[in-house]
């Protein structure tokens, strides 16, 4: 099972994918590269990150530690 949260495209043929995935009973936060295949379907690549939602927390309190950073160096502006 997947369920597809929210997407932000990457480039023409390809998009970050946010879902919500089982493995063997178990919930997962997936970010995940899709691309466009030569009929149109969007497919997964192995290029991402499982999160197991125990972690999840955990794993945004790093996220906002990175953007703390690239805030503090200019590289992107804050939050509005």
């Amino acid at each position: 099972m997947s369920e597809i949260i929210t997407e932000m495209e990457r480039g023409w043929n390809e998009k970050i994918v946010f879902s919500l995935s089982e493995f063997k009973g178990k919930n997962y936060a997936d970010i995940r590269i899709y691309y466009e295949d030569d009929e149109g379907e969007w497919k997964p690549t192995k290029k991402g990150i499982t999160i197991s939602l125990d972690r999840f927390q955990e794993f945004k309190e790093h996220m906002s530690k990175l953007e703390e950073f690239l805030v503090a160096q200019g590289h992107v502006g804050p939050r509005e």
